[in-house]
């Protein structure tokens, strides 16, 4: 690991992915805001120029280059997390796409994807979450995505089982932590960009054409904003902050109406 000295002592952020995209759009913008900040991201080149750039901010840059899938690297930023500086906050942002119908899919891409969208950010909101509990103030934002919610798709969507059902994990993992961290001072949220002008999309060929497309430095703008105003779902795009309610009440309906001691009565042909 290397840095980039600053001369003050700030507030620490730890991102990860966050040499491209939505990562780099929050390295920036935290920064420039008053944070020092450990960068995690595979390729080192990219750290150590993103750390060039942001010398200016005054900000005091940690490099770690680490492969979130490979379970020594993530036990190194475990430790990191853990033993080092204490986290002002938590930005759990590393991920890829990976679509193709699931039947087609390479298994062990699948579960490199589990891996760092699950077994990552568990292990790395573990790690991080005592010593904010402890200071009484903290935040951690997990990355997750609007397909999160695409499971009955209203327009035709492309394949992506694991990449949604892994978005969807965050989700609810983000959304049980809130209740258990609530009077705690812990903030945490679940951020559900749409597309974004990233290369994310590039990779997997682009965008759909006609489909609105947002800035990675938006999309941190609507997240910071969302944390303050307490929102837990953060979707940037949706004009109708009510929808996410109605979404988690009509879930409490169906776990409510569930009060029998035996099958419904279309299971038993009666």
């Amino acid at each position: 690991m290397t840095s980039v000295e600053a001369t003050a002592t700030r507030p620490r952020a730890l991102v990860t992915g966050a040499s491209s995209g939505i990562g780099q759009a929050f390295t920036s913008r935290l920064a420039r805001d008053g944070d020092d900040l450990t960068i995690v991201a595979r390729r080192r080149d990219r750290l150590d120029e993103l750390a060039r750039q942001l010398g200016s901010t005054g900000a005091r840059i940690d490099v770690l280059p680490a492969d979130l899938t490979d379970p020594a690297d993530l036990r190194s930023v475990e430790a990191h997390i853990r033993d080092g500086e204490a986290l002002a906050m938590l930005v759990n942002n590393a991920g890829f796409g990976n679509y193709g119908p699931f039947v087609e899919a390479d298994p062990d891409r699948a579960e490199e994807q589990i891996a760092l969208h699950a077994t990552a950010i568990v292990r790395l909101t573990r790690a991080a979450l005592p010593g904010m509990v402890a200071r009484k103030a903290g935040a951690v934002i997990n990355v997750s995505s609007l397909l999160a919610f695409s499971g009955t798709p209203a327009v035709e969507r492309p394949k992506r089982a694991t990449y949604a059902a892994s978005k969807a994990y965050i989700n609810m993992f983000t959304r049980i932590l809130a209740h258990e961290l609530a009077g705690s001072g812990v903030k945490v949220q679940a951020l559900c960009p749409g597309l974004v002008r990233t290369e994310f999309h590039d990779k997997l060929g682009g965008r759909s054409p006609g489909l609105p497309v947002m800035e990675p430095v938006d999309i941190v703008t609507a997240s910071l904003a969302g944390l303050g105003l307490g929102e837990v779902i953060c979707v940037p795009g949706l004009t109708d902050a009510t929808a996410i309610a109605r979404f988690t009440e009509a879930e409490a309906a169906v776990l409510g109406a569930v009060r029998a001691a035996s099958i419904a009565e279309r299971y038993t042909g009666t």
